[in-house]
Formats: C-alpha cells, sequence, structure tokens
C-alpha cells in the first residue's frame, strides 16, 4: 500500500471511529407516569410529546418514552419507581400529586418533572416556586383557583337555584377540603346553600347523583381530580339521564355530551411538562427550572345539552365561550 493510500485509510478511520460510537449510543429514556388510563388520558401523552418536539425531541429518534398508566391503582408506584430508577432512566415525568410524591421519596439523582394541582410548596415537592432545588421541578394547573369561576358560570346559567352541589374526591383530604372551602365561601356570597358530595371509586356516581336528587339541588360542580377526568364520559351521561346541569373543569365533559366546562387547558399542562422534559434531557437542571403554572382556561358550553335539558343559555355566557358545541 502506498503511503499516500494508507494516510487516507487511518484519516478515515479516525472519522469514522467516534461517528460509530455516537451512533451507537442508546437513545435517552423517559419514565412518564400517569395515575389515568390509556383510553382516557391518549390526549394528555400526545401534548407530552409535543412538548417534547417543540425543544428537540422526537419520539423513537432521539428519546424513547415509557408510558405507564396507573388506572387508579397507586400502590403499584413503589414497584413501578423502583424499576425505573433501577434502569436509570434520564428523567421522570409524574402526573399528580401522588404519583409526583412517590417519585420524590424513591430518588434523589434522577431528574423529576411533575404536574399537580395542587401547591407544590405546600406538598413538600419543592421548597420554592422559582428556585425548586433538588432533583425536581414542574407545573402547576390553575384548576383548584378556578372552583369558585365554575360555581359562578353556573349561577349565572340557573340564577333562580338556591341548591346547589359539588363533586370532591372523598380520598383525597387535602384538595377534598380546599376545594370545598372555597366553592362554599363563592356559594355564600351568592347566597347559595351549597352540599359537599364525595366520590372515591367510580362506583359511586350513581350514589352521588342520586343523592343530587335527594338534596332538590339544582345543579352540580364537579371538582378537578384524575378520577373525574378519566370517566367524563361516565359523569356526563349520567348528567344527561338525571337532567342535572352539571359544569366540569375538563372541556373532554362537554365534548361527551355535558353541560359545560370550565378549567385549565389539561393538553397545554402537559405539553409544558413535555417541554421542561427536553430541557433536562438538554443538561439543564431542574432544581434551577422554576415551577411553572399553566395559565391557558377553556371555557366550553354544549347548546345540545342545554336544550335537552330545557335550559336557556344566556347571549353573555355564549359570548364568553372558547368553544360552543351546537
Amino acid at each position: 500500500m502506498r503511503r499516500r493510500d494508507f494516510i487516507k485509510v487511518v484519516a478515515g478511520s479516525a472519522v469514522s471511529w467516534p461517528l460509530a460510537a455516537h451512533a451507537q449510543q442508546p437513545m435517552p429514556v423517559v419514565g412518564f407516569v400517569d395515575g389515568g388510563s390509556l383510553d382516557a388520558s391518549a390526549a394528555r401523552a400526545a401534548a407530552f410529546r409535543k412538548g417534547l418536539s417543540e425543544t428537540g425531541y422526537v419520539e423513537g429518534q432521539n428519546v424513547t418514552v415509557e408510558y405507564h398508566w396507573l388506572e387508579g391503582k397507586f400502590d403499584r408506584l413503589p414497584e413501578l419507581l423502583a424499576d425505573l430508577i433501577h434502569r436509570q432512566v434520564a428523567v421522570i415525568a409524574a402526573a399528580g400529586p401522588l404519583a409526583a410524591l412517590a417519585a420524590k421519596s424513591a430518588t434523589t439523582t434522577i431528574p423529576i418533572v411533575f404536574l399537580v394541582g395542587d401547591d407544590p410548596v405546600q406538598l413538600g415537592l419543592v421548597a420554592s416556586l422559582n428556585r425548586p432545588g433538588g432533583n425536581i421541578t414542574g407545573v402547576t394547573s390553575l384548576n383548584r383557583e378556578l372552583g369558585r369561576k365554575r360555581l359562578e358560570v353556573l349561577h349565572e346559567l340557573l340564577p333562580s337555584a338556591t341548591v346547589l352541589a359539588v363533586l370532591v374526591k372523598s380520598d383525597n383530604p387535602n384538595s377534598a377540603e380546599y376545594q370545598s372551602n372555597e366553592v362554599l365561601a363563592e356559594a355564600n356570597s351568592f347566597g347559595l346553600q351549597l352540599h359537599v358530595l364525595r366520590a372515591s371509586h367510580e362506583e359511586d356516581f350513581d350514589t352521588v347523583f342520586a343523592e343530587v336528587g335527594e338534596i332538590r339541588a339544582g345543579g352540580l360542580v364537579i371538582s378537578p381530580d384524575p378520577l373525574f377526568f378519566d370517566h367524563s364520559e361516565q359523569l356526563a351521561a349520567l348528567a344527561s339521564r338525571q337532567a342535572v346541569p352539571t359544569i366540569s373543569p375538563y372541556r373532554e365533559f362537554a365534548v361527551a355530551g355535558g353541560l359545560m366546562s370550565y378549567g385549565g387547558s389539561v393538553t397545554d399542562q402537559f405539553r409544558i411538562v413535555g417541554v421542561y422534559t427536553a430541557r433536562i434531557l438538554k443538561g439543564e437542571k431542574p432544581g434551577e427550572l422554576p415551577v411553572q403554572q399553566a395559565t391557558k382556561v377553556e371555557f366550553c358550553i354544549n347548546l345540545k345539552a342545554a336544550k335537552a335539558l330545557g335550559l336557556n343559555v344566556p347571549n353573555t355566557l355564549i359570548g364568553r365561550a372558547d368553544e360552543v358545541i351546537e
């Protein structure tokens, strides 16, 4: 082999070796943990992927996402998180306070991005919103703060109703107490009598709507909780069958035939979680990323449902709605 050809071969090998080594590096793996079910939460996963892609990561090309849907079986969390930690995933995205708290207890090294509706400082997830510290940061939703607004909107539609009810998740005492107290304060300002109804599982829904009839409530306000999100269709069907004017935090409820929804955009919240996950994959430290509050709000009115209930929706409400289903 001539000297010139030998140099070309060596030079070509020197370039190809690091390229080949880079190509063989495995893609980072993100563990995505959600308390809901796949069928009800497909839009959440799509929004999460959108956030990743906005920041340069495309699932299947330069990142792998492992989705874990707990379907309300939170007792699976310790085993699931132990497996993710054992395999040293790059980031854990945890939706809901139970998943977020379990992830924080399980690891102090793997970055965590949470999504919660409660105050993350009060929950003990972060030291402060501006500088979370440690290996964790995340996103908070507006749904809790909008509890009063949901009651106000329902009261505007039902001005003659003097008795209303609010549905809370009974086995989430902190959230249930906050929701009921916030909405009770608003009810008092309107001179309304408000009954707090509680559900722990979907099997409780029939009983809840029976109670609405027993107390002769003119309408029902559903509080934010993954249980109520996952069963938006079932709740919309019950509200229609029992002829109960109902407002939910989730657009999915109105789309499924429920009367109204008013709440933070769930898809926007998960998109931001995806953005933060990608930023951490790029090397930013979670403890230095301030907790973000998702501020996008969606107000949806289903005029078909209103007509079936014999309700005339005032133009003042229709004009404020982001979406009207006719």
